[in-house]
């Protein structure tokens, strides 16, 4: 199966278990993950998030603040990666790099504007937050900022991060 046909039956799987019934769309309170999916610039996470057997940590109530690579950034990886990542015998790599795009609680942009932290992601390693300008994340900035979902937040990021 080539990587278009795997992301799709990937997707279309994700979207179907995220959606909980055919013919659903964004529910009035979408969750983190139902936002991803509606946003349309999300399929290789939300297919990352489905083969790691995520799906519903990231629907659970939360908080979480996830920093969220767009499809542009997973395509910027070294050619095969994607591909690789979401085969079940990675299933363990795929999970660490997913939970180190997330931190337990709801971290708003305003939270660390002017600052440089360093929390402690979902995967236990610490990710280097810089909001002095704009908001730098490990080594991706954030290009769009605090997108609400009922269990927390999501910020888009140009890069996917790597533990």
């Amino acid at each position: 199966m080539t990587f278009s046909k795997l992301l799709k039956a990937s997707a279309l799987a994700a979207t179907v278990a995220l959606a909980g019934c055919a013919g659903t769309t964004t529910p009035p309170n979408p969750d983190i993950v139902e936002v991803a999916q509606s946003a349309g610039s999300f399929d290789t996470l939300v297919a990352a998030v489905s083969a790691a057997d995520l799906v519903d940590t990231l629907k659970s109530d939360g908080p979480f603040t996830v920093f969220a690579p767009t499809d542009e950034a997973f395509a910027a990886l070294p050619a095969g990666t994607v591909e690789t990542l979401l085969k079940p015998e990675n299933k363990d790599q795929l999970t660490a790099i997913l939970t180190y795009h997330v931190l337990p609680g709801k971290v708003m942009a305003a939270d660390v504007a002017g600052k440089r932290l360093s929390p402690t992601t979902v995967n236990g390693k610490a990710l280097k937050v810089d909001g002095r300008n704009g908001v730098k994340v490990g080594n991706a900035t954030v290009v769009s900022a605090d997108i609400a979902a009922s269990n927390g937040v999501i910020h888009v990021i140009d890069k996917v991060l790597l533990p």
